[in-house]
């Protein structure tokens, strides 16, 4: 049997968004189809494989681990469906830049796409997305030991509409933690992992004296690697989400979170910190160039796979608090289907194989998945030996992370409006970060331009 795999196409997470827009993401997915694998098959295996025989779905993620180690197996699904993928996997924000754009135009380009935290209320708010109910009630379309109730509620939670019914299957939970590579050097002077802000500095000054590798890494997403910074000193990013946006960028604790965050990439990153992206994050974590990080679990956990150099050293631990507590960030990512897919039933078969519990053990099992959304596996002796790195066990810190999001600091993240914001305190602490602009200056431009943006999306402040 011949195992031919689609072509997976990965670029780097923060390329330039390309101006091609619509017509450029239409062309990627079209050259990256794959061709099917034959073979013997089970009688009830080869009818599904008949029943889809000849038909070509486009799938298209960005480039997160998990779609990465899917892709893999795509072969494997064309043989048990006789569906063929082209499956693409851009950066994130060009990703999010074109599925908006061919959402928006309700076109029957894709038949699965990812639906992105920061997009959810805009995207199914808007019907851009299939309601899936039809699906997971039908028993002849999801058999009972799919098992929907497995995935976790919290996880579904943001893929809901107003009405409650469920517009996407969450593939990753995503959470913000901490990790140290150079765990040994913590304990040379005498630290822990820090749990506030405060300790996280001090420990970081007195690692410097200590030894002269760049103490602190974090990747250039501001929008998501920054807030929980700017929430745990008590600044916010609308004055009472979901019923009064008035954005509240421009106050002193968002100028004070802005301040100490710079002071910290500046005095303990690597050079060019603001360059970074996740992959090459991870990889200076993984090989003992940078120390400790405030980063989501699903890139950390890689510090502790079999090509890291600090498996051995390496220590992990919650999200530190700031004055105000521990904001860490909490979001959901999804595969769904397009209302303007022509192959509904096709793309359903897709996110049931990549969803179901022997996928995601597989991941495990092979890859090391540390975020999942079942809570099968999440219990599984399998999760919990890969989980477990250095003697620390991650899974936990997992659990004991998402139960932070009962305080509803995230709130401000499912508002249709979002997106928009995030674009203004990504500029906006950018600017401080390179020197610019002065916090309360950038911030307080971010707050004109913020409001000037909500108006023109018809938000009445």
């Amino acid at each position: 049997m011949t195992d031919a795999k689609p072509i997976v196409n990965a670029s780097n997470p923060v390329d330039a968004v390309d101006t091609a827009g619509r017509r450029q993401f239409l062309k990627t997915a079209a050259v990256t189809g794959a061709a099917a694998v034959s073979g013997l098959a089970a009688p009830a295996v080869l009818a599904q494989a008949k029943r889809f025989q000849g038909t070509t779905i486009n799938v298209a993620c960005w480039n997160s681990t998990y779609a990465q180690y899917l892709g893999e197996y795509l072969g494997e699904f064309t043989e048990q469906t006789g569906i063929k993928v082209a499956y693409d996997l851009p950066g994130f924000p060009v990703y999010n830049q074109r599925a908006d754009l061919e959402l928006s135009t309700k076109g029957s380009a894709f038949d699965v796409l990812n639906i992105t935290a920061i997009f959810t209320s805009r995207w199914i708010g808007a019907g851009w997305f299939t309601p899936l109910e039809p699906y997971l009630k039908d028993p002849n379309k999801t058999p009972a030991d799919w098992d929907f109730a497995d995935i976790l509620d919290g996880s579904v939670k943001p893929m809901r509409n107003k009405a409650g019914v469920v517009h996407g299957i969450p593939w990753i939970a995503d959470i913000n933690m901490a990790g140290a590579s150079r765990f040994d050097l913590f304990q040379s002077i005498g630290a822990g992992m820090p749990d506030t802000f405060d300790e996280m500095e001090n420990v970081l000054t007195a690692l410097r004296k200590k030894d002269p590798m760049p103490g602190y890494i974090t990747d250039n997403l501001y929008g998501w690697t920054f807030l929980p910074f700017m929430q745990g000193f008590g600044g916010n990013v609308f004055r009472e989400p979901p019923d009064d946006l008035m954005p509240t960028l421009d106050t002193p604790e968002v100028a004070a979170a802005a301040e100490f965050f710079t002071r910290v990439l500046n005095n303990f990153g690597p050079q060019g910190h603001a360059n970074y992206n996740y992959d090459q994050t991870v990889q200076a974590l993984k090989t003992g160039r940078a120390n400790y990080s405030t980063l989501n679990q699903a890139w950390l956990a890689q510090m502790g796979s079999p090509d890291s150099k600090v498996v051995s050293t390496t220590n992990f631990g919650l999200f530190p608090k700031g004055p105000k507590g521990r904001f860490p960030g909490i979001a959901s990512h999804a595969w769904g289907i397009p209302e303007g897919s022509r192959k509904k039933d096709a793309a359903w078969e897709f996110i049931k194989w990549s969803m179901s519990k022997e996928m995601l053990q597989k991941l495990v099992a092979r890859h090391g998945l540390a975020s999942v959304t079942r809570q099968s596996v999440i219990n599984s002796p399998t999760f919990k030996g890969k989980m477990t790195i250095n003697g620390k066990d991650l899974g936990k810190v997992f659990i004991d992370t998402l139960k932070f999001a009962e305080q509803g600091h995230m709130k401000y993240r499912s508002v249709h409006v979002y997106p928009q914001m995030n674009e203004q305190i990504v500029q906006a602490i950018g600017r401080v970060v390179s020197g610019q602009m002065k916090a309360r200056e950038s911030f307080k431009l971010a707050q004109t331009n913020a409001i000037a943006d909500l108006k023109r999306a018809g938000i009445r402040l």
